[in-house]
């Protein structure tokens, strides 16, 4: 099956924004206009207008990456999701009930959660079980050895 390469505008501009912001040099060019703008201080006599500035700046970039990475992020989520039900789907001994969990309300999900807790709580004392006969075991071989 061959992936859509058809994406809108938004989504290319989006994943290209947001590999870029989480660069060392884009970094370093945000922490540059900030000393910058700390430098030009005092030309400015530290105004209203100087503070104003950085400020607006801020969050005119903050409110705009928000939507940018959150449209990265539910894209990167829903391909985790389609990744993961066909693990499920193609594996004999998982629960195909499991798909689309995302689907499901809290309450649901909860109960579900539950169940899979007591499971593994029961793989766990299983365990302990298992280790505690091993333990019996070693000393049990210890002690003939020694005799």
């Amino acid at each position: 099956m061959k992936p859509f390469k058809n994406q809108s505008w938004f989504s290319r501009f989006a994943r290209a924004t947001a590999r870029m912001s989480g660069r060392p040099a884009t970094f370093a060019v945000a922490a540059g206009v900030v000393v910058v703008w700390a430098i030009t201080g005092p030309l400015f006599g530290f105004s209203d207008t100087w503070q104003l500035v950085i400020n607006t700046g801020t969050t005119i970039v903050t409110f705009l990456m928000v939507f940018l990475i959150q449209n990265t992020q539910n894209r990167d989520s829903e391909a985790v999701h389609v990744k993961l039900d066909e693990l499920i789907r193609a594996n004999e001994a998982a629960h195909n009930a499991l798909l689309d969990l995302e689907d499901l309300d809290e309450s649901e999900l909860d109960r579900i959660r539950a169940d899979y807790e007591k499971l593994a709580e029961t793989a766990r004392a299983a365990l302990e079980e298992v280790d505690e006969l091993k333990e019996a075991r070693a000393e049990g071989e210890a002690s003939v050895a020694k005799k």
